[in-house]
């Protein structure tokens, strides 16, 4: 078991930034894929970011390249969700997520392929 707790959503401005956090606990940090997934009201959850066991690979989302950038710190069990230039439409509901450490994971995108799941913590951009 894994257990995932996120932190650093809040209200920001359009254009602004935020980081979010997720503190990992429980099985060893590094055996897992880690991603960072969104759900805004009424729409499904959609694929943010993903990073391998060992930060060398990371695969984004279109909607996000080039502002959002993952990273993890392994000696601290934490991922990362730096997130630059952001939008109204960036408004959601932000989780992180633990899956199995294979390539397949990562540029899937896809939730089903994930374990274990944070409990979310809230994004909103004001225009």
């Amino acid at each position: 078991q894994v257990q995932l707790v996120e932190s650093g959503g809040g209200l920001v401005q359009a254009g602004g930034s935020l980081r979010l956090s997720c503190a990992a606990s429980g099985r060893t940090f590094t055996s897992y894929t880690m991603g960072w997934f969104r759900q805004a009201p009424g729409m499904e959850r959609e694929f943010v970011a993903a990073i391998t066991w060992s930060g060398g690979y990371t695969y984004y989302a279109d909607s996000v390249k080039g502002r959002f950038t993952i990273s993890r710190d392994n000696a601290k069990n934490t991922v990362y969700l730096q997130m630059n230039s952001l939008k109204p439409e960036d408004t959601a509901v932000y989780y992180c997520a633990a899956g199995p450490n294979t390539r397949v994971v990562i540029t899937s995108a896809k939730a089903s392929q994930y374990d274990y799941w944070g409990q979310g913590t809230q994004v909103t951009v004001s225009s």
